[in-house]
């Protein structure tokens, strides 16, 4: 279970939205009743809410689409920004203990975080290569673009799809064909960079490479691990700093954990624990989202995907549908066969476009994100750094 503070799977998702947005009304805003040096703190938070209540209110369509995957990176980024600007205009704070320490492990979180882009960067690559087999398959039966279909374009199509059913299975298995040779969004694509394995178990390969034994669900473990909310005391002494951090600390997580549940990536799945703070303000959302999330991943037709985003899905689907078309064909093709084949390529060719307009978009916004997070990084160890110089 993701989080103690779940509900059970067995209540209906609109049951639960109601049950769940109460908690707005009864939450203990902790954070801005302390005493806090930090201005905008309050509107950071609320921006925080506004921003992943949209996203967690979008009809079943949208969520956990490539677009609405889109839309989950650029709440992180503009929050990551508003994150950045506040420890800039405290920078004076960040050097005081135990501000130092709290500000110093979100970075250590960030570079975690890094084998995690990655490896979701390598999943849109799977999914591009997914692509050219459908590719295959619509070329080869798309009756409007050829005056007959013969038993050999039926057997060109069967290929096609024979290889991207074993493609697929070895993903469920092993996470992703790419795992072998992850490449950083730092380094050159024409140079393989190869470390050898750390000492420090699954979870370590920190981006020069993801082994075979690496997890990314260990990997997200590691990250959730003693990530919980400041005390007040804490936040008192750190004047606000705590709650900054934290904020930020648990939407990198949060984020990082949809990425894995959502696109293929090497030992992925949605059985992280953390726990969702009911006491912050911007909480609501996230149970939404995290209910939604798990809920999806229970479905009987999803529970061995490789992953649950909405265009995987289909692929699924449009791939069943058409292997048991090609298996059940008889020449001369009927008629109604010809219909059916037909309707099945319009669906293919439909799932196609998507992921080629939706693909390309989504990989650099995996980059952007993953250049901005190491560059909040490097400036927040600057502003560590150069406090503490004499």
């Amino acid at each position: 279970m993701p989080s103690s503070d779940n509900h059970s799977s067995a209540i209906p998702f609109a049951s639960f939205r109601r049950s769940i947005m109460t908690i707005r009304t009864d939450q203990i805003h902790s954070e801005s009743s302390q005493d806090s040096n930090i201005q905008n703190l309050d509107s950071f938070q609320r921006q925080i809410f506004a921003r992943f209540h949209d996203l967690s209110i979008v009809n079943a369509t949208e969520f956990l689409s490539i677009s609405w995957i889109h839309k989950l990176l650029d709440s992180f980024t503009l929050t990551q920004e508003d994150f950045r600007t506040l420890l800039s205009e405290n920078k004076t704070l960040l050097p005081k203990p135990p501000s130092d320490r709290l500000v110093t492990e979100y970075f250590d979180r960030a570079i975690k975080a890094m084998d995690i882009f990655n490896s979701a960067r390598d999943g849109v690559e799977t999914i591009r290569l997914w692509q050219k087999h459908l590719e295959i398959v619509v070329t080869a039966l798309d009756f409007t673009k050829q005056k007959t279909i013969t038993e050999g374009h039926f057997r060109r199509a069967r290929k096609s799809l024979m290889d991207l059913a074993l493609l697929m299975l070895d993903d469920r298995e092993t996470g992703s064909v790419f795992s072998n040779r992850n490449r950083s969004f730092g380094r050159n694509k024409g140079k393989d960079h190869q470390r050898a394995p750390s000492s420090g178990g699954h979870s370590r390969s920190l981006s020069w490479s993801v082994s075979n034994s690496w997890s990314a669900s260990k990997q997200l473990q590691s990250i959730a691990n003693n990530l919980i909310p400041p005390r007040a005391n804490e936040i008192a002494s750190t004047n606000g700093i705590a709650t900054l951090v934290f904020s930020m600390s648990f939407i990198l997580m949060f984020v990082l954990w949809v990425l894995v549940a959502a696109i293929p990536c090497q030992d992925r799945g949605v059985q992280v624990h953390f726990v969702i703070p009911r006491q912050s303000t911007w909480s609501t959302p996230f149970f939404l989202i995290q209910s939604r999330v798990v809920e999806e991943s229970k479905k009987r037709d999803r529970r061995n995907s490789s992953g649950l985003l909405k265009e995987i899905y289909e692929i699924e689907k449009c791939v069943n549908k058409m292997s048991d078309l090609v298996d059940s064909a008889q020449f001369p093709i009927s008629e109604g066969a010809k219909d059916e084949v037909g309707e099945s390529v319009n669906e293919l060719s439909s799932v196609c476009d998507v992921c080629k307009s939706g693909l390309d978009p989504l990989e650099r916004k995996l980059r952007e994100t993953f250049r901005k997070v190491m560059h909040c990084r490097t400036e927040g160890l600057e502003f560590l750094g150069k406090a503490t110089e004499p």
